[in-house]
C-alpha cells in the first residue's frame, strides 16, 4: 500500500510539473502576442500620423485658396486680380 502512494504520490508530482510548464509556456506566448499587438498598433499609429501630415498640409493649401478667393469676392473696388 506505501509502494502504491509512493507512486500515485509521484504521478502527481509530475503532473504538477508539467502543469506548471505548461502554464509559463502558455504565459511566454500571450507576452509575445501582446508585444506584437503593440508594435502593430504603433505602426498603424505612425501611419495615421503621416497620413494626418499630409491631410494637414492640403488643408492649409485649400484654406489659403479659400482665403483668396474670399478675398477677390469681397474686393468692391475691382483692384484685386
Amino acid at each position: 500500500m506505501r509502494r502504491l502512494a509512493v507512486v500515485v504520490g509521484g504521478l502527481l508530482l509530475v503532473g504538477g510539473a508539467v502543469i506548471v510548464v505548461v502554464a509559463d509556456q502558455q504565459r511566454v506566448a500571450a507576452l509575445a502576442e501582446a508585444k506584437v499587438a503593440v508594435v502593430r498598433a504603433e505602426e498603424n499609429l505612425a501611419a495615421a500620423r503621416a497620413a494626418n501630415y499630409d491631410l494637414a498640409e492640403q488643408l492649409i493649401a485649400l484654406r489659403a485658396l479659400i482665403a483668396e478667393q474670399d478675398a477677390q469676392l469681397a474686393d468692391s473696388t475691382g483692384f484685386l486680380p
